[in-house]
Order: C-alpha cells, then structure tokens, then sequence
C-alpha cells in the first residue's frame, strides 16, 4: 500500500507556527494549488491545509509567507475529534516529510537596485551606442 503525495501551489497565508508541550515545533498552513483545468476561462484551485513537523516546520515558518510558492512531498492522513458543540469533526491534511523552497525569500522591502551603472561613457552598458571594431584588430 501507498499513501504519498506531492503539490506545489502557493501560501494563502503566512505560517502558523506553535509548540507541543514537549517542545516539537509544529506548523500549519495552507497551499492554493490550481487545478490542470479552468472553468469558464478561470483558473480552480483547492486549497489543501498541510502540518509540518520539527525543524522542517521551523524552516516553513522562518522561509516561507503569504503568496510564496512551495513544493509539498508527504502523505495524506484524515483525523477527527469532539468539537465544541460536540458533533465529530473530520480533517483531512497533508502531513509534509519535505517542503522545498522554489522561489527565493522575498525581503520585507523590496528595493530594485540597478544591474548596471548609470555611467554614459560605458560603452558595454545596454542602450549604449554601438562599438566600431576593426575586423584587423581581432585577435581570431
């Protein structure tokens, strides 16, 4: 028998990050991951709640927030219990083995530095004039 799985879709919110009260750190958060399909011209996604475990739920909640985009390998495991007004609740959840990173941390403020100076004379700078070369001068 199998039980694997493997998404890659997006955060819908940042990371929820606790503590058991033995200390394992525990993190859930939820992956938008879209359907191969659309409907009427729109993209469908579900959204599939995922727990991570131990150091890799301290990653997911140092590395990961809002709209970042995520690979999810784990399997699928259903839970239930008592809630408050005591009917029995059904979960069905990822529980990640790995969760890989596939974009690079955003910083909190993003600044666009220029690749390239902003000096005029520098003739290899893109948008600057053509260079004349004498085909002579090639050491080729």
């Amino acid at each position: 028998m199998m039980n694997r799985t493997i998404l890659v879709g997006r955060l819908t919110a940042d990371p929820e990050l606790k503590y058991t009260q033995n200390g394992v750190a525990v993190v859930n958060f939820t992956l938008a991951v879209n359907r191969p399909f659309k409907n009427n011209g729109e993209q469908q996604a579900d959204f599939i709640n995922v727990v991570a475990w131990r150091k890799t739920a301290e990653n997911v909640a140092n590395y990961l927030n809002k709209g970042s985009l995520a690979g999810v390998d784990g399997r699928i495991q259903t839970r239930n219990y008592e809630g408050q007004d005591g009917r029995r609740v059904y979960v069905t959840e990822v529980v990640a083995d790995q969760v890989s990173f596939l974009e690079p941390k955003q910083q909190e403020q993003k600044k666009k530095e220029p690749r390239y100076t902003s000096d005029p004379s520098d003739p290899f700078q893109p948008g600057s004039e053509t260079i004349d070369i004498n085909e002579e001068d090639l050491p080729f």
